[in-house]
Parts: C-alpha cells; structure tokens; sequence
C-alpha cells in the first residue's frame, strides 16, 4: 500500500467528519434535527436517497454476487425505478400532507397505536440490521489495505459516523451523503476502466468470457419459487422497494426535507433513476474481476470471499492514488447509509414513542433523545457489523433480514392507505397471520419458498385477510340490519 493511497483516503475520511460537524449548533430544535427545516433542495435530496440506497453492500455486495454467479441480482435493480415512479405520484402527496415527520403516525390514525408501534419496531430492527452489514462490508477493503484487524475497523468506522450523525442531524447526513455519492460514482467508474484495460483482451474478451460461462444470466425464467429465479427476484424487488419508497423512514423523512412537492417528487424520481446505471456498472465491475482472475490464474489467494475479491483487486491492481480514491469511495458509500439510519431510526424512537400523547415537550429534552438514541443505534449496528463476520454472503444475508424484520409492514400499509373501511381488529388479525407465515418462512427450514419470498407473502397474506374479513364482517352486518 503507497503512502498516497492512505493521505488520499485519510484526507477525504477527515474531511467527511468535519464537514459533517460543521453542521453542529446548526440545529435549533428537533424540527432542524430531524426535518433540515423543510429548506433543502430537491437534488442534494435525491442524490442522498441515491447514496443511502448504494451503500457499501451494492459497492461490494453487488460486484462480489456477479463475481461468484451470474447478474441475477441486477432484477432487483430493474425494480427500483417502478417503485420511485409510484412513490412520485401517491407517496411524496401523501406523506407531504401529514404533520408528524414519522412515517407511522398514519398507521396508528387507520388501525390504533398497535399498528403503528409495529411497524416502527420492525423498522427499528431492520435498521439495526443494515447499519451492521454496512459496517461489516466497509471494514472489508480497509483490512485489506491497513492490515487492520476487521472488528477494529468496524468499532472505529462505527464511532467516526456516529459522531457527525449524532451531532450534524439530517442537514449533515443529507449533505455528506450527496457530496459521497458523487465520489462514489467516480470510483466505479475508475475501477471498471482499469479492469477493462488490464484484461487480456479488453472489451472483447470479457464479452467472451462472460457470455461462456454464463455470467450474463439474470436467473430462470420459471416460475419456481423456492429458487432465486427472474420473477421471484423481480417480484421480491418491487415488495421490498415499495416498503422503501412507501412506508421506510429513510425516504419518508427526506420528502419532507424539501422546499415544496415538486423538489420531493423529484428527488425521489432521480434517486431511483440514477440507482439503476450505477447498479450496472457494480455488475460491469464483478464480471469484469471473474474475467481478469480467470485470464490471470493464480494470482488471487485461497479461500478468499467473493465479497472480498473486489477489495483485494482495489489494493493490488489498481494505480497508486485510485486505491485511496476507492476505498473512500467505498468508505463514503458506507458512512452516508450508517448516518441515514441512525438519524430515521432516532426520529422514529422520538416520535412514534417517547414523545407520543405528550402534548408539550421542551425542545432541550427532545435533542437530548435524539442524541442519546442516535448513540445506542450506533452501538447496537457496530454489534451486528460485529456478528455479520460468520456469514458467506453479506448481500444474501442482508436481503433475508431485510425480509424478515420487515415483517410485511408493507402490506399493513397497503391495507390501509388503498381501503378506507378496513378496521384495526380485522388489520390486527391479518398481521398477526403474516408474522405467522414468515416465522415459518424464515425459521422452519422449509423449501416450498425462497427467502425473497417471505416479504411477498408477508405483505399479500396482511392485505388479504384483513380486507376480505371486513369485507365479510360488513355483509354479516347488512344481513343482521336486513332481518
């Protein structure tokens, strides 16, 4: 590692933290912490809901899945604009209108507090869950590049987010993560040309190699659903990334960052437009690494992860200064989803508990929670980050906690923004049959369903018992007034 590389990547790490602590003093009360004041412009906003999506698990995750198998995972992608384009017109309206910057104050005026209490909790744990695994693939090509230990790295990158997270508010997670995302782009680009150009080949020959082994691939097209196939990754992309764009705290709370709808339309179409080429390039990326590797064999160490060969090839085959260049990259990717989730999951912690049927709280005690809850989140992800060392595949293990935790909050949500009749008891009933369905899913070794699948079930068996018992529940009390 060239003294370069690490003052490229410690100067851009530095300078992250203290532009992030600029922010400080900024915040005058919870609104400023948690809202930025409704003054932010509509594409710093987008290119933050772009940055937290990416994360270090696309940035590693993504190229290391196209490594090992085939482009598969590249679905998921295809969905995101389909979710971004129905979030533009129904969601950002929607959500502009409520007062409470939590995104399930709605939940609880539909069904009662147990609703709303739910989906925080299942948000909350979800959050947990991503900021561990970001945490845990950040320290990847940092232990590649320092040598450090990677339960140290994770302790340390932990601590530098939570410390401009806690203190900056959204302003600076916002900020921080637009100026991220831009380097972040830059560094994809970078690596996918330097691959491009050390191949024996170039262009031609990975176009060769990839169409023999099959690498293009984006899965079967039957319809199998214990198998990772097109349509169950498809389907499991617009389940999950309709919670996302509808009922996720992350995106919610940066609709009502903006200046006016307009701006929040806009930033939650091109936060999801932009996803989708940038996504390509990380496949680009990992196919590219399967055809330098096989053209140079033996040069890649035993036993190596597929989500660590994208970080050894940034240490060894890429030009002095580019490997600081990526890893910051990488690093920043991290640091801007790290910050989003701390702050959402403060805000949620705040509003939809502590403060709630509180009609006065000081504005000093409100900062004082939001603090002392960005904190314990930090903490906790760092544990996670900690645990995520034992898994084989970091993206497979995300996307099953992902579906797991969520718990199909989403169909609770669909439940009650599309059918207005539907009551609390028939929703609860409904809930309490999905959360059923996907312990059974997720925990009882079964093979009927692939994981991918536990969402989808989740949020259709949710929808369907509930609306159907009030449909049923309101026929009954027709006949009973008839008679």
């Amino acid at each position: 590692m060239q003294l370069l590389d690490i003052i490229v990547f410690l100067i851009f790490t530095i300078g992250t933290v203290l532009f992030g602590t600029s922010f400080i003093g900024k915040n005058k009360n919870a609104s400023d912490y948690t809202q930025g004041g409704g003054s932010m412009p509509g594409f710093i906003v987008g290119m933050s809901i772009f940055a937290t999506y990416v994360s270090s698990i696309s940035f590693l995750a993504l190229p290391g899945s196209a490594y090992l198998g085939n482009w598969n995972s590249f679905v998921f992608s295809l969905s995101i604009p389909i979710a971004s384009i129905l979030a533009a017109k129904y969601f950002v309206p929607f959500y502009r209108k409520i007062e409470s910057p939590s995104a399930y104050s709605f939940l609880e005026e539909r069904f009662g507090y147990w609703a709303r209490a739910y989906a925080a909790i299942c948000y909350l744990l979800t959050q947990i869950a991503r900021i561990g695994s970001v945490l845990f693939l950040l320290a990847l090509p940092l232990h590649a590049m320092l040598e450090w230990s990677v339960p140290l790295i994770i302790v340390v990158s932990g601590i530098c987010v939570i410390f401009y997270s806690v203190l900056g508010g959204i302003k600076a997670v916002i900020w921080t993560d637009a100026i991220q995302g831009m380097i972040l782009i830059a560094g994809a680009i970078i690596c996918l040309i330097v691959l491009w150009i050390k191949i024996p080949g170039g262009i031609n020959t990975f176009f060769e190699m990839g169409i023999e082994f099959d690498k293009f691939s984006l899965g079967g097209f039957d319809f199998s659903l214990n198998m990772p196939t097109f349509w169950v990754t498809l389907i499991y992309g617009i389940f999950i990334n309709l919670q996302n764009y509808g009922i996720d705290q992350n995106y919610v709370q940066r609709y009502k960052t903006t200046k006016d709808e307009k701006s929040a339309k806009f930033s939650a179409l091109f936060g999801g437009f932009l996803y989708l080429p940038v996504s390509l390039f990380f496949f680009l990326i990992g196919t590219s690494l399967f055809v330098f590797y096989k053209s140079f064999p033996g040069i890649l160490p035993d036993n190596i992860s597929s989500d660590q060969v994208f970080p050894y090839f940034i240490v060894t085959g890429l030009p002095m200064g580019f490997t600081g260049l990526l890893i910051a990259a990488i690093f920043a990717a991290g640091m801007s989803t790290v910050a989003t989730s701390i702050n959402s999951g403060a805000t949620v912690i705040l509003t939809d508990f502590l403060q709630r049927g509180k009609p006065v709280m000081e504005e000093k005690k409100k900062m004082k929670i939001l603090y002392f809850a960005s904190f314990i989140l930090g903490v906790l992800g760092v544990l996670i980050g900690l645990a995520m060392m034992t898994v084989k595949s970091a993206l497979d293990a995300w996307w099953s906690l992902a579906g797991i935790f969520s718990g199909g909050m989403l169909g609770l949500f669909l439940l009650g923004y599309i059918s207005t009749n539907v009551k609390g008891k028939y929703a609860l009933v409904g809930t309490i049959c999905g959360i059923i369905l996907i312990a059974w899913i997720s925990l009882s070794g079964q093979t009927v369903f692939h994981n991918y699948m536990t969402i989808v079930l989740g949020t259709i068996v949710i929808f369907c018992i509930g609306f159907f018992l009030s449909i049923i529940a309101s026929r009954l009390t027709k006949k009973s007034v008839q008679n």
